[in-house]
């Protein structure tokens, strides 16, 4: 049985629960022996760079390089083709011509090579003719079980074991995030600021055109990699949505996934295209589909290396109320216009907490949130000030704001903000604004595990993404409401009435009067549906509702009405709806079903009053 053949189940990813080809990439990221394909001498070559950083940086395996024309690259034997190789290789890394590789990638399958990374450019974002020599390359892959990362990518680096199957300048340092990006380019930036930031890797990948392993692939194997603490992802369109969907969901409840999504302006979509010839998507679904999946989207760089950093330093906010203590007003009132537009709220202070504050504080200090502590506060006033900050029970995280004031003590400022690193499972986050006269004290707060932020409003937007992501984990497995027009509230209370009055009375199922009384009351549209004792009754509710209208049994026993003839379609007149009779079913059923109908307006089923219809009505 081919591919093409197999159940739905056993070829989409999305439908694997069991999660059948999880390990699949493991030898993609953990190799012992790699080949390269298109290895050379010629300087500023792809093949070269890429060869001199896998036998640079050891990753304790072993490299052949592969090149027809040469018997040895840089002093190492080469081979003709990947089938002269003496050993299993586990890796092929390709850097040769577009034309070239659906050749190449048949010989690594015909050499049983399990996995390839393609480097090599000149496909799909091209045109036509470049997407058909990818199909080419995935029709022989698949043949043979091969993974592909790429084509046109930077490569992969798993800075854990020292592997460098990139043609980047330098490796990455080890480290607990995961970066996964569809430009090379930004990876060479990213990785290149990430040397002077001290900021490491678990994983460092570049994923190109995804011509087989996709977001969803990724994500699966670095949600099992014990290394991984966070994933942040560049992504320029999601392609495998179903498969990026259903990984996103299970693996975000344990570790962040962060996504910066480019293309949202028509300009930046068009492109993305004719980079990597995949197109954006509408912006509005994938907002929504990210937040079902429980995926926190940000809008800069900054934003998604400072979100990796605090969320892996401090616990998820438990509601949207930052408490800003500062010693300078405009800082905070910089902060609060960014916490409040990126959705966040600033916590009303307790009473307790306001006459605690008078007690530590001098007069002038500002009597609300935020607590301004005066441009001469000491570390002493600091530390109290943030100490009473955090058992105000309406607070849900805090941001504290220093500036270097003639008077400031900022390192020692910082040793005290230092022992409140966790306060009672709240988020604590600072910002120590200026240059060198406050970096020791910027290096004490994130060795303690609290993030820094070197501007106010950077610091509070991020404490309202936190909100939003946490948000997204509680909504997670939650039943998604259409939007609506109504203003309508939510009445959970009622809601919840309605479901406990069912479990008092001992029944697992709701009847239908009950079930759209609770959508109802969750502002989701229903069909208006009454309950009739009598057939009286039912003729009030028809002519309220306006003919034609469906009658449906109402049982707590008969889960399908029609399977028992309990549904008569297109009624149009009080005649037809007296005509029915409840009790036409009994002698259908093995237990008496409670006598009475359910009256709906029928105009959801005129489609279906044909031989439905008759059926039913013959039946009555």
């Amino acid at each position: 049985m081919t591919a093409s053949e197999q159940p739905a189940a056993k070829t989409d990813r999305a439908h694997d629960v069991l999660r059948a080809e999880r390990r699949s990439l493991v030898r993609m990221f953990q190799p012992r022996t790699v080949a390269v394909i298109g290895a050379t001498e010629t300087p500023g070559s792809v093949g070269r760079t890429l060869l001199s950083n896998l036998v640079g940086s050891p990753f304790g395996g072993t490299v052949y390089p592969v090149n027809p024309k040469r018997k040895s690259v840089l002093g190492i034997r080469a081979y003709r083709t990947v089938s002269e190789i003496p050993d299993h290789v586990d890796l092929a890394v390709v850097a040769t011509p577009a034309s070239t590789v659906a050749g190449v990638i048949g010989e690594c399958v015909d050499s049983k090579i399990g996995n390839a990374i393609i480097l090599s450019a000149g496909f799909k974002e091209v045109g036509a003719a470049g997407l058909a020599l990818e199909q080419g390359i995935l029709e022989r892959a698949r043949a043979g079980g091969m993974r592909i990362i790429g084509p046109n990518c930077l490569g992969l680096m798993n800075p854990m074991t020292g592997l460098n199957a990139t043609f980047a300048h330098g490796t990455a340092r080890p480290g607990r995030i995961a970066f996964v990006s569809q430009s090379g380019a930004l990876c060479t930036a990213i990785l290149d600021w990430s040397f002077g930031e001290q900021v490491g890797f678990s994983a460092f990948v570049s994923i190109g055109s995804m011509i087989d392993v996709s977001w969803g692939d990724l994500i699966d194997y670095l949600g099992d990699d014990h290394n991984t603490e966070a994933i942040l992802l560049y992504m320029e369109s999601i392609g495998d949505a179903r498969s990026f969907l259903s990984s996103a969901r299970e693996v975000a409840l344990n570790k962040p996934i962060i996504v910066i999504k480019a293309g949202r302006t028509p300009a930046a979509a068009k492109a993305a295209a004719s980079h990597t010839g995949s197109l954006a998507g509408s912006d509005a679904v994938l907002d929504a589909a990210f937040e079902r999946a429980g995926v926190l989207r940000v809008d800069t760089i900054d934003e998604l290396f400072g979100m990796a950093e605090v969320l892996a330093k401090q616990p998820r906010p438990r509601g949207p109320n930052l408490t800003i203590v500062t010693n300078a007003g405009g800082p905070g009132v910089l902060a609060t216009d960014a916490l409040l537009l990126a959705g966040g709220k600033l916590t009303e202070l307790e009473p307790s907490s306001t006459s605690g504050l008078n007690e530590i504080l001098p007069g002038a200090w500002s009597h609300a949130n935020p607590i301004d502590i005066l441009g001469d506060a000491t570390p002493e006033r600091f530390a109290q000030a943030v100490d009473i900050a955090s058992k105000d029970a309406s607070s849900d995280g805090l941001l504290v704001i220093l500036t270097p004031q003639d008077m400031t003590e900022p390192t020692q400022t910082a040793e005290r903000l230092a022992a409140l690193a966790l306060l009672g499972k709240k988020p604590l986050l600072a910002n120590w604004m200026g240059g060198p006269m406050i970096r020791a004290g910027e290096d004490i707060l994130n060795r303690a595990g609290i993030p820094t932020f070197a501007y106010p409003d950077a610091a509070a937007k991020a404490f309202a993404d936190m909100w939003r992501y946490a948000q997204n984990l509680t909504e997670l497995y939650e039943t998604p409401l259409p939007s609506t027009t109504s203003d309508a509230p939510i009445r959970r209370e009622e809601a919840a009435a309605i479901i406990e009055r069912a479990r008092i009375a001992g029944r697992r199922l709701m009847g239908e009067v009950e079930s759209k009384q609770v959508l109802a009351a969750y502002a989701i549209p229903v069909v208006s549906t009454f309950a009739a004792s009598t057939a009286d009754e039912a003729v009030g509710f028809a002519r309220q509702i306006g003919y034609p209208v469906v009658l449906k049994l109402r049982s707590a026993t008969i889960t399908h009405k029609s399977d028992v003839g309990g549904v008569a379609l297109d009624l149009r007149d009080d005649a037809m709806v007296r005509a029915c009779r409840p009790t036409f079913t009994t002698s259908r059923s093995r237990s008496r079903p409670s006598v009475g109908w359910c009256c709906c307006t029928a105009s959801w089923a005129r489609v279906a009053t044909g031989a439905a219809s008759r059926e039913s009505s013959s039946s009555a």
